[in-house]
């Protein structure tokens, strides 16, 4: 890239008003063509789990696509056995729930799906372009987008395909209803239950592979072989149902508030399909898998991780924006797509948002 090119690139990424397909058209970049109408995927419009299969789906109105793995249902023994080493009291006692067929994101969400919701880059994309809206454009527009962010959240460790990060709970959940409003389909976050499911993967060891933490670096990015950074997606070996960095890189985002005693309340309950503890309050909140700064036992299956208010610490704002964990360059997430859409009612508990309560706000 040269000098003025990355001039503009520095400009966009730390001010986040301009529109990158924007600039990329006016210093000749091509940004090829795409159809209004998306061809339609046969495999994203199962009905059924003997249906289901792995997709690839293009953002409509962009060049950029992600893929979603098919996760069969099935039940499970959620949280870790006692004789588990360096698990943590919360990951007890183990508790059998039954998880409903899902897709979910074969990557974290990478920077180059993120920006476009985030900065507008659809929109802007179409306006360069004149292209018109697709019909379900203009819900999408609606939906609401963050703030500029106050310095690059990329701190640096790289853009490109790599896994977005510093997002709070309410961001990831606001990029889910608009990608669900953008495509049509219906995306959210995963519930810490489908996400231990999905990344075990049938197994029942510390990690999906087996026990041996020696066997990590084959698999993940942590403390020990990261180099103090976050890594591009998919460059370690998947998980049997092919999900790659289920293990490190990122911490992953959950829907459900964290609670020490919760699989002990599960078994008080008996809860159902699918266990959620629908959040209510900012923190703590529930994250999975560990990330790159995080030692070994962080990445095990069970492991879960609470977040705290100082993962908006250095955030200058008063108060503290909604949109950001200025401190969490640890924190990414991924997506996950259910086989049956969940009624209105569901969807309410789903998304209970205490950020969007200004009361609530740290």
């Amino acid at each position: 890239m040269c000098g003025g090119r990355l001039r503009v690139w520095r400009w966009l990424v730390q001010d986040g008003r301009a529109a990158l397909w924007g600039v990329a058209a006016i210093l000749g970049t091509s940004l090829g063509s795409v159809s209004i109408a998306e061809e339609k995927n046969p495999a994203v419009e199962a009905k059924s789990e003997k249906e289901m299969k792995p997709y690839k789906q293009t953002i409509p109105g962009t060049e950029v696509s992600f893929e979603m793995v098919a996760i069969p249902g099935g039940e499970f023994l959620l949280g870790s056995p006692d004789s588990e080493a360096k698990r943590n009291p919360d990951e007890g006692p183990q508790v059998k729930v039954k998880i409903e067929p899902f897709w979910m994101g074969k990557h974290e969400v990478t920077w180059n799906e993120y920006d476009i919701w985030s900065f507008n880059l659809d929109i802007q994309r179409r306006k360069v372009l004149n292209q018109q809206p697709t019909a379900l454009d203009p819900k999408a527009d609606a939906v609401t987008r963050p703030t500029k962010p106050y310095t690059d959240m990329t701190f640096g460790m790289g853009h490109d395909g790599y896994p977005a990060i510093c997002m709070t709970q309410h961001a990831a959940k606001t990029y889910c209803a608009w990608l669900s409003e953008k495509t049509g389909q219906y995306y959210r976050l995963p519930t810490e239950a489908e996400w231990e499911y999905a990344c075990r993967a049938g197994s029942k060891s510390a990690y999906f592979f087996g026990d041996d933490p020696e066997k990590l670096d084959e698999y993940a990015w942590h403390f020990g072989n990261s180099d103090e950074k976050y890594h591009p997606i998919g460059k370690k070996k998947p998980n049997p149902w092919g999900l790659f960095d289920i293990h490190g890189n990122v911490s992953e985002l959950c829907l459900d508030q964290y609670d020490e005693q919760r699989y002990a309340n599960i078994l008080k309950q008996g809860m159902g399909a699918s266990p959620l503890l629908a959040v209510t309050k900012l923190y703590p909140t529930v994250a999975r898998g560990g990330s790159w700064d995080d030692d070994p036992e962080q990445l095990r299956c069970a492991a879960r991780i609470s977040s705290t208010p100082d993962w908006k610490q250095q955030d200058p704002q008063i108060p503290k924006s909604i949109w950001y964990f200025t401190d969490a360059l640890q924190v990414g997430f991924r997506i996950v797509r259910p086989l049956r859409v969940p009624n209105e009612a569901e969807r309410k508990q789903l998304n209970l948002d205490p950020e969007k309560d200004f009361k609530l706000r740290d």
